[in-house]
C-alpha cells in the first residue's frame, strides 16, 4: 500500500499548490474549441504531479491531460492517469467545483483511484478491493434505484446533439430530474456518495474516468460505455457510471437506438 499512501500525500499537496497558485495571475487559453479551456495552473499542476511521481518512482509512467505520456500505447507496469484540473471552466468562472483526478493501474488492472475536491479539501479515495473513503470515513455501498425515482447527471451538449440525442432525451424525460456539475470526476464522486444515481457522458478521456471508476466500483457501482461494454483504458469512451439497477435500465435506451449506435461507433472509432 506504499504507492497508495504516497498518492494520497501527493494529490493533497497538489491541491495546496492549486489553492496557492490561483491567488496569482494566470493565463487562460483554449484548445480545440473556445469552450475547452486550459490555464497555466493546469499545466503547472500536471508538471508538479509528474515531477513528484517520477522523483519517487522513476520507473512509473504518467499519462496526463496536458500532454505527459501521450506516446504511451500500452498499460504495462505502473501507470498513473492524471487530470490536474477536472472542470477547468468551473475553475475559471466559479473558482470552485473542480477536482484533481488520479487513477493508478498496474499491468492494466486497477490499483487505486483518488479524486480531490480542491476547494472543499475533501479527498475521495480507494485501493482496489479495500473499500472507498471520503477522507478517513468509509463510504457505504450505494443503494439501488430505478430511473423514475432517480436524480441523474448529464451534459446538455449531448441532449441537443443531432444523431445521438434521442436516447439521452428519453433518459432525461424518464428520470426524476437531471443535473450537470461540469466536472466528470465530481460527478463520479456524487454517484459514489449516493447523491446522484447515474452520470452519463458521450465522450470522456482516460484522465476523466480512470480514478472515478475505481472509487465507484468499491461502493458497488458500475462503469461501462453507454452500450454496456467494458472501457478501453487509454482511449475515449462513452460512459455511464451508476448503481447496477439503473445502469441496466439506462443502457437499454441506447442499445435500441440504431442512429446512436452508428454514430457512437464512428465517433469512438470502434
Amino acid at each position: 500500500m506504499e504507492i497508495y499512501k504516497f498518492a494520497q500525500e501527493t494529490i493533497l499537496e497538489a491541491g495546496r499548490f492549486i489553492r496557492r497558485r490561483m491567488t496569482e495571475e494566470f493565463n487562460i487559453n483554449s484548445k480545440k474549441n473556445p469552450n475547452d479551456l486550459v490555464t497555466d495552473v493546469d499545466k503547472e499542476t500536471e508538471s508538479f504531479l509528474n515531477d513528484t511521481i517520477q522523483k519517487r518512482y522513476p520507473e512509473h509512467r504518467i499519462v496526463g491531460e496536458e500532454g505527459h505520456g501521450r506516446d504511451i500505447t500500452d498499460t504495462e507496469g505502473v501507470l498513473w492517469i492524471v487530470d490536474p484540473i477536472d472542470g477547468t471552466l468551473n475553475f475559471v468562472h466559479q473558482m470552485e467545483n473542480f477536482a484533481i483526478s488520479v487513477g493508478i493501474y498496474i499491468d492494466g488492472n486497477p490499483y487505486a483511484g483518488l479524486i480531490l475536491d480542491v476547494m472543499k479539501g475533501d479527498l475521495y479515495h480507494a485501493a482496489f478491493e479495500h473499500g472507498a473513503y471520503k477522507n478517513d470515513q468509509l463510504l457505504p455501498d450505494i443503494e439501488e434505484s430505478h430511473l423514475a425515482s432517480s436524480l441523474i447527471s448529464t451534459n446538455t451538449n449531448w441532449v441537443i446533439r443531432d444523431g445521438i440525442n434521442v436516447p439521452f432525451i428519453q433518459v432525461v424525460r424518464d428520470a426524476r430530474s437531471t443535473r450537470s456539475l461540469g466536472s466528470a470526476a465530481l460527478e463520479f464522486v456524487n454517484v459514489a456518495r449516493g447523491t446522484s444515481s447515474a452520470a452519463l457522458f458521450f465522450r470522456l478521456h482516460p484522465w476523466d474516468f480512470a480514478g472515478g471508476a475505481i472509487i465507484l466500483k468499491e461502493v458497488g457501482g458500475l462503469t461501462t460505455t453507454l452500450l454496456g461494454d467494458e472501457l478501453r483504458l487509454l482511449d475515449t469512451n462513452s460512459i455511464i457510471a451508476a448503481n447496477r439497477t439503473i445502469h441496466g435500465e439506462i443502457i437499454e435506451h441506447f442499445r435500441k437506438d440504431e442512429p446512436f449506435i452508428k454514430n457512437h461507433k464512428a465517433f469512438h472509432r470502434l
